[in-house]
């Protein structure tokens, strides 16, 4: 039955112009995606034979979102027909859908164009979960979201720690090679595979490339001091002594039972027999006694039943002794990590190489130092422009490029708290503003690629950045006979993401490939409100590739840390579910973090799909009485 022209004053939804001025419409957003794939002709060259309709898709896509669509959209809602807001894996299938609805609806016959399109409505997201279980192994029976935890270095030597987590659920181990050495990474992949294998399931592993990640150089330190208390209940009753243990002075192993080891003579050490007592005036001039408790090897454990402070200048004596071997100096106390206290409108120097300090009182003739600290990659320093925006540790502290020169940038400091902020060594620096030209690949990563090589399911490319850096190491994969494992792009620079379509097309070469949203550095770099508007446009872009995606950074990280969930975490973790994987970092509650996350990604899973609701029935309503029927 064709549509009428309505009267005037009805709803003009079936008008039959409208329906005209929509498939015209239409059709010219169909012809700028072909001219989108014949543009892309360049890029689908190289993507391998598997993924070709992947790329072709995606191709598609981006052609589809170069104009505004919503009041597009929003007449054809108004016709009952998709708008086209959730055909990422599908987005030509989808289009020549309503097309065809429009076409009969209007009375004109319609012919199948399935020879235009890459993947329909059910091959499209097939792809996508083909393309998840080829990087991250199939996913759990009930629920469709992988879990992926950071290791910690104590994997490497803790084998019931690792046989946990993967009895908790842990899909993807994640080692992180910014941390540890090839040894310890090795011992880590080795305790997954063992523990993935009395489980019987497989547990994929994620080995992360450093990459050019820029931080803070050291710090001078001070000398801390060594306080050993007990511990005492609430009427002051000691239920567990402290612990010092005592080792040769220069020596760098630790003592079994202790809570800190500290140096003393070897000669001295040597005396010491259980039971024995030794005898001190601490820092506070309180007179204390230590017990010894165990000799074992080197090292000796000595309690003491009230709280001592211990210093470079502390004695440890003997009684009852008169040689001189009785009494011995304190050596190896624990550093303090520097720190430099930075407010607004102070000035920072950071400078190419050297030791960070704070501000100097000015020699004679000369002006004051500012505070200064060196960066990891000096060679960043160049790229940086005057009025340029540098971020420090995770934004917690930011600035502005006042002046640069040959050994340094000058920062005006325009973000801190009130009272100051702490800057540490080893804290990442952002420069959201600069384009810097630096290799995907350090020296390092180079070197680290012949271990992961050996070990890893996937590699990660950290601060990828642009096409050339996938193609390199895809090159270098290949070269150490590892080009069948998989590769994650890590977005977490400005840069990357702008550069991210590209990206994907030429790591769809790859067998199997992933992007993580790396949200640390990506907050940092294109500002915290913008963060949610850029990890939509990831996902869609991801899904229209058909490109699993890790979902990352601070997932239930206060869970994780404390045991106590924040209730904004909750719902971040539920909204990790239209993602492919979700990672989660270390921490000492991190196997409560994980039963927490697979139960709300279980929940979640009855509820979504990627962006589309699911409607299952209601079951906390079910109990209730329905509602009376309306009077006439």
């Amino acid at each position: 039955m064709k549509p009428t022209r309505p009267a005037s004053g009805a709803d003009p939804t079936w008008d039959l112009a409208v329906c005209e001025a929509l498939i015209q419409e239409l059709w010219e957003i169909r012809e700028s995606m072909r001219l989108g794939e014949a543009r892309a002709a360049e890029w689908l060259h190289e993507v391998a034979p598997s993924h070709a309709a992947s790329a072709v898709n995606l191709a598609h896509y981006l052609a589809l979102r170069r104009a505004d669509l919503r009041q597009l959209q929003e007449r054809l809602a108004r016709l009952g027909l998709s708008s086209l807001g959730r055909a990422e894996t599908h987005v030509m299938a989808n289009l020549d859908k309503v097309l065809g609805i429009l076409h009969r609806l209007v009375g004109r016959p319609w012919k199948a164009l399935s020879e235009d399109e890459p993947a329909g409505s059910r091959r499209g997201p097939a792809l996508l979960e083909a393309h998840a279980a080829a990087l991250f192994g199939r996913a759990p029976a009930e629920r469709r979201v992988r879990v992926m935890v950071t290791l910690p270095s104590q994997a490497a030597v803790d084998e019931r720690l690792v046989d946990d987590l993967v009895t908790a659920g842990m899909d993807v181990a994640r080692i992180n090679c910014a941390h540890d050495a090839a040894d310890a990474w090795r011992a880590m992949s080795a305790n997954v595979r063992r523990a993935a294998r009395a489980a019987g399931r497989p547990v994929r592993i994620l080995m992360d490339l450093g990459g050019p990640k820029l931080r803070t150089g050291p710090v001078a330190g001070t000398q801390d001091v060594a306080k050993i208390k007990p511990a005492k209940d609430e009427l002051g009753r000691v239920t567990q002594p402290g612990r010092l243990g005592l080792r040769p002075a220069g020596s760098p192993g630790a003592v079994e039972g202790a809570e800190l080891a500290i140096g003393v003579d070897a000669t001295w050490l040597a005396a010491l027999e259980a039971g024995a007592r030794i005898e001190l005036v601490d820092a506070r001039g309180s007179r204390r006694r230590l017990t010894v408790v165990v000799c074992a090897g080197e090292g000796v454990l000595v309690e003491c039943k009230r709280s001592v402070y211990i210093t470079t200048d502390t004695l440890l004596g003997l009684p009852r002794k008169a040689a001189p071997a009785a009494v011995t100096r304190v050596h190896d106390l624990p550093v303090r990590p520097g720190a430099l206290v930075l407010h607004r409108g102070d000035r920072l120097h950071l400078v190419r190489e050297g030791l960070g300090h704070g501000p100097l009182a000015p020699a004679k003739g000369r002006r004051s130092v500012p505070a200064t600290i060196a960066c990891t990659l000096p060679e960043a320093l160049a790229h940086a422009r005057k009025g340029e925006r540098i971020c420090f540790d995770d934004g917690r502290i930011g600035g502005v490029v006042r002046r640069r020169t040959a050994t340094r940038l000058e920062i005006d400091i325009t973000h801190a708290r009130e009272a100051g902020e702490r800057l540490l060594a080893d804290k990442g620096i952002n420069l959201p503003d600069t384009k810097l030209e630096l290799p995907a690949l350090s020296t390092q990563d180079l070197e680290d690629l012949q271990a992961v090589a050996a070990c890893a399911d996937m590699v990660g490319l950290s601060f990828a950045q642009s096409a050339a850096d996938v193609r390199e190491l895809r090159r270098r994969l290949v070269e150490l006979g590892a080009g069948h494992l998989g590769m994650v792009l890590k977005i977490e620079t400005r840069r990357g993401f702008e550069h991210l379509p590209e990206m994907l097309m030429a790591a769809l070469a790859s067998p199997a490939t992933g992007v993580m949203i790396a949200r640390g550095d990506l907050a940092v770099e294109v500002g915290y409100e913008r963060l949610a508007e850029v990890q939509e446009e990831i996902l869609w872009a991801c899904e229209a590739a058909h490109v699993p995606v890790i979902w990352a950074t601070q997932v239930l990280e206060t869970l994780a840390k404390t045991g106590l969930p924040s209730r904004a975490e909750i719902t971040d973790a539920a909204m990790s579910e239209r993602a492919e994987c979700v990672m989660l970092n270390k921490g000492p509650h991190i196997l409560d973090a994980m039963r927490t996350l697979d139960d709300i990604l279980r929940r979640m899973a009855t509820h979504q799909s990627k962006k589309r609701p699911l409607m299952r029935a209601l079951k906390a309503w079910a109990s209730l009485p329905e509602l009376p029927a309306a009077r006439p």
